[in-house]
């Protein structure tokens, strides 16, 4: 498999930061662009469910709502915090509690800012050193965690490669635009691209240029089964789509035949044109097809 990006990225950009501006998950961390608060949560996040984590995190900040206050803090007071809240790994609670410990000391009491500069700190990895200079300065590069490694396999058929991630990751990213990219490309992946993917239910904005979409073949990474696809309405608008693409448009009558063997346009449920009417309406909805209704019937195009 070799990856596949578009030639022209800016329809895919737009396409992405405006379905995660227009409607997406309210987590806290989301809201600050403090690099402490920030730390807090990616930290928090790793390997624990989010439900947890949101509780948790409040609980510590209201406990220790900066740096400074969390380096005078005894670290046995932030192990046994961990411990309790079920965070798990408590080390993580070690290795935070002496990171604020060198802002403090060693930074005077300000956060760097580059990711090689955050990575000095204790516990900060690669990963969490970049999203920290995402999310608090929009300086950092593209991130890639797992959902972000799921979504460019099925999207762009990009190859299990962690070279081959960071560089489609990159190359995908608008300049400057960390902050909001690095969160709309995680968002995409843990609500749309999940490993049971959801792409109609949540408004995927990829569908258009997606291989996964078009071939059904939802494999991944982490994926190594193929989700139950047949049969299944995204199947089915996927097909409308590939038949689309080999026509300037086609009419109910002409199209139907061509996704279901089986098609009865005076028929009831699957199968009828009130059903292929509900996949078309809802591909239309999604900016996906036009569709144009006069005294010769409907007929359906793609949205170039």
């Amino acid at each position: 498999m070799s990856a596949h990006l578009p030639d022209d990225r800016d329809p895919v950009r737009e396409a992405l930061i405006a379905w995660y501006e227009n409607d997406h998950r309210d987590f806290p961390w989301r809201r600050t662009d403090d690099p402490y608060r920030i730390l807090v949560s990616e930290v928090m996040s790793q390997q624990t469910q989010l439900s947890r984590v949101e509780e948790a995190y409040a609980d510590f900040l209201d406990r220790w709502p900066a740096a400074e206050d969390l380096a005078a803090a005894e670290r046995g007071e932030v192990v046994s915090f961990w411990s309790n809240h079920s965070l798990g790994y408590n080390n993580r609670a070690k290795y935070l509690h002496e990171a604020a410990t060198q802002v403090r000391d060693e930074y005077d009491g300000e956060f760097p800012t580059e990711p090689d500069e955050l990575r000095e700190l204790m516990g900060v990895g690669p990963y969490t050193a970049n999203a920290v200079a995402s999310f608090a300065f929009d300086n950092g590069d593209a991130v890639v965690d797992t959902n972000v490694k799921r979504v460019l396999h099925r999207a762009f058929g990009v190859p299990d490669d962690d070279a081959e991630f960071e560089g489609a990751a990159s190359a995908l990213m608008p300049e400057g635009e960390s902050r909001v990219w690095n969160n709309a490309i995680m968002e995409l992946g843990g609500v749309a691209c999940g490993q049971s993917p959801r792409c109609d239910e949540a408004g995927c904005p990829w569908r258009r240029w997606c291989r996964a979409y078009e071939t059904g073949d939802f494999t991944a990474p982490d994926v190594p089964e193929q989700p139950s696809f047949e049969g299944s309405r995204r199947q089915f608008r996927g097909k409308i789509v590939r038949a689309l693409g080999n026509h300037d448009e086609l009419t109910l009558g002409e199209l139907g035949p061509r996704i279901r063997v089986d098609y009865s346009p005076d028929g009831d449920g699957e199968g009828s044109e009130d059903w292929l009417r509900g996949l078309v309406g809802d591909l239309a909805e999604d900016g996906l097809v036009e569709v144009t209704d006069d005294e010769d019937g409907t007929t359906v195009q793609l949205r170039r």
